[in-house]
């Protein structure tokens, strides 16, 4: 494919900011719905998807909830509330279907490019929390959307699904596990270079590096005006819609577009370590991504995992994420992140959030002073044969956790995503972190519906919504047999069936 350089004018009907996964997702599925539509893509970095969305930037698992402990909560009596986890599993059902749409139109590479069959599996030890993941998989088989899940406590099938981890383990110590064969490794950076490349063929789409937003004014006639910064010199954007897609940098832009639906929202950016290891004979003896419990007073995203990870075709394992904080906002941003993003308005909500978590706190100063032995020690409790020199720490991205208003108008530290969009329409951010990107093309959806809402009623939109996304306008929470029959479908065209 070749970049064509379209645009001359400075006014567009689409001003996507940031090229990750969330505005590359938005840009194809508009495209695909109106190829007459103008885009701007604006990316600050040289090429795309290199911050969060990139593949050594993230952890890439598929979450679909088949072993995320976080997705399910216990209730007072024992048994667990799977609801969250049912929604998150629908909704990476929905992405699977839009990249089996690109894959069968030509318009993504072959599956084994981006994506991989790799099970999931959870794995707990201690009494209490073999009697909890029991319970969890006792509620979770029971739902059609997981009646795959296998669940044992003998070890010698342990072994069989993880033997580094069953290697020299005390054999009085309660263990136990559930495995779906179908989980899913994912690089979200090739997923959003692919569809990069294939919006740099279409007419009417411009993709512009190394350019940042430095500020965005909404007009009276409804219409935005964007200042962008390249290479030194500056001009005016003048766009129908604004997304800002820009992993932790859509808050600082956010607050600069200064609309009534970004009050009060603040971040508090955590960022992630990765122990990473590639050493051949170890990595051919994992294949699995495993989840473990979370530590008390740690965030979701600390979830403990050790996972296979196939980035460009290489194999590797990694171990983590190790929790760190800095006041950056995004891998590559500045030191004044977090202080410049304190306004009147949010300000009451982030001392809130900040004398409410002093277990997050602990667990994040905790966490920092780490040394690389102390690491290995984490790691050992899931291979307890782990040799220090065998493993390397990574940088993973930035996370930008959503802080905002409560009812009582102090203030609460959200762990998800958010959408946000103006009443009228002509501008939408994505704030938060995980599920993310698991999740992409069901929030983009959602953000159509309501930014776009008069043509995503039409007959043609309609009826190519349901060609991209089969389930489209039916609920694959409530329709569970519709559920299997996509994913019969999807796991054929991706190449997941075990």
């Amino acid at each position: 494919m070749t970049r064509r350089n379209h645009m001359t004018s400075n006014s567009v009907d689409v001003l996507l900011v940031g090229g990750g996964a969330m505005s590359t997702t938005l840009g194809v599925l508009l495209k695909q719905l109106d190829p007459s539509m103008t885009m701007l893509m604006a990316e600050r970095l040289g090429s795309v998807a290199k911050e969060s969305t990139d593949g050594w930037n993230n952890a890439g698992t598929g979450h679909a909830a088949y072993c995320e402990l976080n997705y399910t909560s216990e209730n007072a009596d024992g048994s667990v509330n799977i609801d969250k986890a049912v929604n998150i599993n629908a909704a990476f059902e929905i992405s699977l279907q839009f990249w089996s749409y690109l894959v069968e139109q030509g318009l993504m590479p072959a599956p084994q490019e981006f994506i991989h069959r790799v099970p999931h599996q959870s794995f707990v030890w201690g009494e209490r929390n073999v009697k909890m993941l029991k319970a969890r998989h006792a509620a979770m088989s029971a739902h059609p959307a997981f009646k795959e899940m296998q669940y044992t406590e003998d070890r010698e099938k342990m072994k069989e699904w993880m033997p580094l981890i069953m290697n020299n383990r005390d054999e009085s110590e309660p263990l136990a596990a559930t495995r779906i064969e179908h989980g899913t490794d994912v690089n979200f950076g090739a997923i959003a270079r692919n569809m990069s490349k294939h919006l740099e063929t279409l007419d009417g789409f411009d993709l512009q590096l190394n350019c940042e937003v430095s500020a965005l004014k909404k007009r009276s006639d409804g219409r935005w005006d964007v200042t962008i910064e390249q290479n030194g010199s500056r001009k005016t954007i003048d766009a129908k819609f604004v997304f800002l897609g820009a992993g932790g940098g859509a808050l600082p832009l956010l607050q600069k577009a200064e609309v009534k639906e970004g009050k009060g929202f603040g971040g508090f950016p955590v960022s992630g370590q990765w122990l990473v290891c590639e050493k051949p004979e170890l990595v051919e003896q994992h294949f699995a991504k495993v989840y473990g419990a979370a530590p008390i007073g740690a965030p979701p995203m600390s979830v403990p995992h050790l996972d296979t990870r196939i980035i460009d075709g290489k194999k590797a394992i990694l171990f983590g994420p190790f929790a760190g904080f800095t006041t950056k906002f995004l891998k590559t941003g500045s030191f004044f992140d977090l202080p410049k993003s304190v306004r009147f308005d949010n300000i009451k909500p982030m001392l809130s959030v900040g004398k409410n978590n002093m277990d997050l706190t602990r667990y994040l100063i905790s966490e920092v002073m780490q040394s690389h032995k102390d690491r290995c020690n984490s790691l050992r409790q899931f291979f307890p044969d782990a040799k220090d020199e065998d493993w390397e720490l990574a940088y993973a991205g930035q996370r930008v956790q959503i802080i905002k208003k409560d009812e009582a108008g102090g203030g609460k530290l959200e762990f998800g995503t958010e959408a946000i969009t103006t009443e009228d329409g002509t501008l939408a951010a994505l704030l938060g972190a995980s599920p993310g990107a698991s999740t992409t093309v069901n929030t983009m959806i959602g953000i159509l519906e309501r930014c776009f809402d008069d043509r995503v009623k039409s007959a043609d939109w309609q009826a190519k919504m349901k060609e991209m996304v089969p389930s489209y306008g039916q609920s694959l929470v409530d329709n569970t047999d519709l559920l299997l029959s996509i994913r019969a479908n999807t796991l054929e065209t991706l190449n997941l069936k075990p």
